[in-house]
């Protein structure tokens, strides 16, 4: 049985896309995926059935939110924990906020995916 010229065309324009999509989608290093499980599993339980919940909500948070933006939202919610004149300004800033919504938006997403 043989292809079809345009079947193998069509087959590796898609194949092709593949690592991009892998690329884009898996942008979070190692280390920040298994600090945010680690995180979730302290709130949820150190059970295997955490581990899974919690491993599919970092996955649906990092489809949502490039790195960099979730590193954006970490920085400001850790300041925001510092009450003190110096970290008013950043408390207050409409670009820190809006990152803070978009974090909480990702994760109520995968809180309804993955819970």
């Amino acid at each position: 049985m043989t292809m079809r010229p345009f079947a193998l065309a069509a087959m590796a324009t898609a194949l092709s896309a593949l690592p991009l999509q892998a690329q884009v989608f898996n942008d979070y290093p190692t280390e920040a995926r298994a600090d945010y499980v680690f995180g979730c599993m302290v709130v949820n339980g150190q059970t295997r059935e955490a581990l899974t919940r919690c491993s599919c909500s970092v996955d649906v948070v990092a489809s949502i939110l490039p790195y960099d933006q979730y590193v954006e939202a970490e920085t400001v919610l850790s300041v925001q924990r510092l009450r003190s004149e110096r970290t008013a300004m950043l408390r207050n800033a409409e670009g820190a906020k809006n990152a803070v919504v978009d974090l909480r938006r990702a994760q109520a997403e995968a809180e309804i995916r993955c819970f």
